[in-house]
C-alpha cells in the first residue's frame, strides 16, 4: 500500500505563501520521499512536549510539521513554514 500526503487547509495556505522555488521543493520532497510504499518515519522525527505524536520533516530552513495516520496510510501536513516560525 502506498503511503498519500493530504495538506490541512492552514497548510495549503502556509505553503502557497511561500516562494515558487520552495513551493515546488517541498512538493516534491513529500511526492519522493514519503507518498512510497516505504514508512514515513524513517525521514523527519518525531515532535515532543506540546507536540507530541506529531512529526516534523525538515528541508532546508522550513519545517513541515504532520500527523502520520496509520490506519489510513495518510501523512497530514498541518503546518508549514520557515524553522524561525513554525513553533509559534
Amino acid at each position: 500500500m502506498t503511503w498519500t500526503v493530504e495538506f490541512d487547509d492552514a497548510a495549503a495556505k502556509e505553503l502557497r505563501k511561500l516562494d515558487k522555488q520552495a513551493q515546488r521543493e517541498i512538493l516534491r520532497y513529500f511526492r519522493e520521499r514519503i507518498a512510497t510504499d516505504e514508512d514515513p518515519r524513517r525521514f523527519g522525527k518525531p515532535l515532543s512536549r506540546d507536540l507530541a505524536g506529531l512529526w516534523r520533516y525538515r528541508l532546508r530552513d522550513y519545517r513541515m510539521i504532520c500527523n502520520i495516520e496509520d490506519n489510513k496510510l495518510v501523512v497530514l501536513v498541518l503546518r508549514v513554514g520557515h524553522r524561525k516560525d513554525i513553533y509559534e
